[in-house]
């Protein structure tokens, strides 16, 4: 698979999170979305989800894409606000339909 991933977490008051997926194939990568959904991204607390960034959330109905030229990247952001104090495994995921990216990180708030 030409796709990786990166994810970092920055905190402040909230917790900002960079997803980072680039094509390191040969080859451009065209990524396609059933909605306006292009990543999600959890919070977990000892493997026990404590946040999702999708919960409670609506997306626009509709398809989109986007081609990731090789050696190009395509970003995704999120932030988790009033996180409570602890240390965290962040999990991004690529909502792409034929193209599986992932990546995490370690922070503590």
């Amino acid at each position: 698979m030409p796709l990786h991933g990166t994810l970092d977490a920055t905190v402040n008051d909230d917790v900002q999170f960079t997803f980072t997926v680039t094509n390191e194939g040969d080859d451009p990568v065209d990524l396609s979305f059933s909605d306006a959904l292009e990543a999600d991204f959890a919070v977990r607390d000892d493997g026990e989800e404590v946040w999702r960034f999708s919960d409670g959330r609506m997306f626009a109905q509709m398809l989109g894409s986007e081609t990731i030229d090789p050696g190009g990247t395509a970003t995704y952001e999120a932030a988790w606000e009033d996180p409570d104090a602890g240390s965290y495994t962040a999990v991004a995921t690529s909502a792409a339909r034929e193209h599986d990216c992932e990546a995490e990180t370690e922070f503590s708030v």
